[in-house]
């Protein structure tokens, strides 16, 4: 009889049991993790546990359960996601845009309630992220919803248990029968900074900012899309039963869990919060007075550059819930919170050109070329107005005066124009109808928002894949840059990447300055790209969608070129962490007679299209960076970051973007920024490059 069949009682003796020990001990250990900060078990002692508990339901589904870790990544896509409607409203919150604000606001809720003498304020950090409405049954999650309109969101659950700071199952012994819980979805800078670098290295358009991100991760309708992205939550409400919003001790006294405060204020709630298995923002502060909360929002105004994730303000409110119960709310806002919203730093500027740059995958991206300006400690002349739909919204033309800021601080845009300080002259922008590279008539895709150029001899896409393929995460050949590269194509002398394999010195002694040593140096440096891995070499090629990491996952899973190339769209994207837009993309890729033969020209050069064998010795290399992780900042005296990063990784480590408490050692080079500093004031060990290679030592002999 198939595993599948069998009924309850025919399962083996001893199995029932083992799933809920692995499924207990798995769900502690990320509890541990990604809540306590405190590692309990090793991540080569996770992942073990957490084959086995695979295992185990692969073989006996019908044991498998929906607070199992195994289920939060879903096996299908979703088609659609349904509209649902919250069992509790989530209110928006009235802004305060300084200090002025805050003391007015305090005026109005102590007219309504003049009779409060004692009062205290909890301060909590505004997270720049998506609302979340999580419900538990029975201490199981069930339904995980956007804020959508307040009333009605659309159900995310699927996408939603893969955020690892949501627990599928609450640490209670007897959950009451529903449980809400607020909170916001947020994209870590680290994790922002790596998707838009995936996205930039792949030609896709690059998110404006985490805010932006985290709300198109969550609406993504292949969930294994939102667990390669790496979204975290912080929690900040909590609600027992379906009807009203205040809490007290009788609703903790039914369920006897003595762990749990007096759910009297909202103090306490955040505590709570955090034994049910939550993550609660760590920098909340309990004031007892509006001067002690000027003071909160005035410090973290400066100190929220060095932060992990993005915030945007402080939400304050009244720690008592008896007090919020007896404010209660005003049409839009409840009378009792706030939140400080920070001002995002801008700058006026005047529009001097705007130009168009053809990219490597014929994407025809507008840019405004400005005055330059200081914004965000940093001069910023140039801004991407992203394609023609941004520039006919803002119908922006040369003279122009706008407003830019740095998006998520980090990306320079356009925000506005001030139309009143247009001079007459001025004329509407219009978008080239030929590529303004090699002429030929651009084309805009009915599902999309980029104008392209499709011509593969364009000059701008030959030297956009040039450089991409010699770029450092690719094949890595010292000395080819952007000044060989234009002259290279500017000749006639290299056409495809292939090319590169069949010039010579001579060759390159004709091109201007020249030299013979460096025509030498170069020749060698192209040669020496042969030995590159299948994983950079599948990276270099430039398939749209196709990043460093999609390489590598993709590379591990077909370890040759012909497996790839023959392997269906389905079967790539069954591979975990590869969706169907990738998958539908790699494979049009190889369908392209012009591409197979590319792959036989660079075959014929020698470059490596196939998985190195792993010897024997491999499995005895040591690791004693097992469970730690690093993080790197500075430039390095003698090592590449990459190469670093890859020492690291030998030795079983980890390398991060960002430092925090889970931060095992920070390794420091000159001109060390903010993060080192964040490693001296939570106390994380420093390491010198020299002393990395000490450690390293039993890896290097």
């Amino acid at each position: 009889m198939d595993s599948t069949q069998l009924t309850l009682e025919q399962v083996p003796d001893g199995i029932e049991q083992r799933l809920q020990e692995l499924r207990q001990l798995l769900q502690n250990a990320s509890y541990a993790y990604y809540i306590l900060d405190a590692p309990i078990l090793e991540d080569p002692v996770y992942d073990t546990l957490y084959h086995e508990l695979i295992a185990l339901e692969t073989q006996y589904p019908s044991l498998i359960t929906p607070d199992s870790p195994t289920q939060r990544v879903g096996e299908r896509p979703a088609s659609q996601f349904t509209s649902v409607r919250h069992n509790i409203p989530l209110y928006s919150l009235e802004n305060a845009f300084g200090n002025g604000d805050l003391a007015k606001w305090q005026d109005r809720w102590r007219r309504v309630a003049s009779d409060i003498a004692d009062f205290e304020y909890v301060c909590e950090l505004k997270i720049d992220g998506s609302s979340l409405s999580l419900t538990y049954e029975n201490g199981v999650l069930v339904r995980g919803a956007t804020r959508g309109d307040g009333i009605s969101g659309e159900d995310i659950t699927q996408n939603v248990k893969t955020i690892r700071s949501i627990p599928l199952k609450l640490n209670l012994k007897n959950p009451p029968t529903v449980v809400e819980v607020r909170g916001e979805a947020f994209l870590p800078l680290d994790s922002f900074a790596q998707i838009n670098q995936e996205r930039e290295q792949a030609g896709e358009a690059l998110f404006a900012n985490p805010r932006n991100a985290a709300a198109g991760t969550l609406r993504q309708l292949d969930s294994k899309i939102v667990a390669k992205r790496k979204l975290d939550f912080f929690a900040y409400t909590l609600h027992f039963g379906v009807e009203g919003a205040s809490l007290g001790a009788e609703d903790i006294a039914s369920n006897s869990d003595s762990r749990l405060p007096t759910l009297s204020n909202q103090w306490n709630v955040l505590q709570s919060l955090k034994l049910l298995g939550f993550r609660v923002n760590p920098e909340g502060a309990l004031c007892l007075s509006l001067p002690e909360v000027v003071e909160y929002c005035d410090r973290w105004s400066i100190e929220r550059r060095t932060l992990p994730y993005m915030t945007d303000g402080v939400v304050v409110k009244l720690n008592s819930l008896a007090v919020q119960a007896q404010l209660g709310f005003t049409q839009k806002f409840p009378r009792w919170a706030i939140a400080l919203k920070y001002p995002a730093e801008e700058a006026p500027t005047v529009v001097e050109k705007i130009s168009v740059n053809v990219g490597r995958t014929g994407a025809v991206t507008p840019l405004a070329e400005m005055r330059p300006v200081l914004l965000a400690g940093t001069t910023v002349a140039r801004a991407t107005l992203h394609n023609r739909d941004r520039i006919a919204e803002l119908d922006i033309r040369v003279g122009d005066t706008v407003i830019i800021r740095k998006a998520g601080e980090i990306i320079p845009e356009v925000v506005r124009v001030l139309y009143e300080l247009r001079p007459e002259t001025t004329e509407p922008f219009q978008m080239p109808i030929n590529c303004p590279e090699c002429s030929q008539p651009l084309v805009k895709p009915e599902k999309e928002a980029v104008t392209r150029c499709i011509n593969a001899s364009c000059p701008a896409i030959i030297r956009g894949a040039l450089e991409h393929w010699a770029a450092r995460d690719a094949m890595d050949i010292n000395g080819l840059g952007e000044k060989w590269v234009l002259q290279f194509v500017d000749t006639g002398l290299v056409q495809s990447v292939a090319d590169l394999y069949d010039i010579t010195v001579e060759q390159l002694m004709s091109l201007e300055r020249m030299g013979q040593k460096s025509a030498e140096k170069l020749v060698s440096a192209i040669a020496a790209s042969k030995q590159q891995p299948w994983s950079r070499v599948l990276y270099g090629l430039g398939i749209r969608h196709v990043g460093s990491v999609n390489a590598q996952v993709l590379t591990q899973q077909f370890t040759s070129v012909e497996a790839l190339s023959e392997a269906t769209v389905d079967a790539i994207a069954s591979v975990y962490g590869i969706g169907s837009e990738i998958a539908q993309s790699v494979h049009q890729w190889f369908q392209n007679p012009a591409n197979r033969h590319l792959i036989d020209r660079l075959q014929t050069a020698g470059i490596q299209f196939h998985s190195a064998l792993r010897t024997s010795d491999d499995s005895r290399l040591p690791t004693p960076f097992v469970g730690k992780t690093f993080v790197i900042t500075g430039t390095l005296p003698t090592l590449k970051r990459d190469e670093a990063e890859a020492l690291i990784q030998q030795a079983g480590g980890k390398v991060t973007g960002s430092v925090s408490k889970k931060t095992s050692y920070v390794v420091v080079g000159e001109e060390a920024g903010s993060k080192l500093k964040k490693a001296q004031s939570l106390g994380v060990a420093l390491l010198s490059e020299s002393e990395l290679l000490e450690l390293l030592n039993p890896i290097q002999s």
